[in-house]
């Protein structure tokens, strides 16, 4: 499974987003809400246990400080879709992220992200550049 695509929404009164039609059966039973850099990310359960058992791992050899999983755990939420898609951001992970109204929703290959829209909007020609200059390199296709 990889996720890609770019999506303007909004989010409702009540913090909620609607999944984009293309998403939504990789994420029809449980999924993680978790803190992303700068935005809120939304795993399918499968990829999200795979990432503990990675982060577990290296808290045990010492890569990582035990407090990346406290904090993990501490900052996420198992969430699902409802009847018409709609994902319910709790309101701690929209003021960290900066959620406002305006949303972007995109496939982040492995994840989909939820970023403020206006904060996205800043970040799109640093993200066109460095894909450019990345397949310049030789990376990718």
């Amino acid at each position: 499974m990889v996720l890609v695509g770019t999506h303007d929404h909004a989010l409702d009164d009540k913090g909620r987003f609607v999944l984009p039609a293309k998403y939504r059966t990789h994420f029809a039973e449980a999924a993680y809400l978790a803190p992303g850099a700068g935005c809120v990310a939304l795993w399918p359960a499968e990829r999200f246990e795979q990432m503990v058992e990675r982060l577990t791992g290296q808290v045990r050899t010492g890569e990582v400080d035990a407090l990346v999983l406290s904090g993990l755990a501490a900052g996420s939420e198992e969430v699902r879709p409802d009847a018409q898609g709609r994902v319910t951001v709790p309101e701690r992970l929209r003021t960290l992220a900066s959620l406002d109204r305006e949303v972007v929703v995109c496939g982040a290959i492995d994840r989909i992200e939820v970023w403020d829209a206006a904060i996205w909007a800043t970040r799109v020609p640093d993200l066109d550049r460095t894909v450019a200059d990345a397949l310049l390199r030789g990376g990718g296709i």
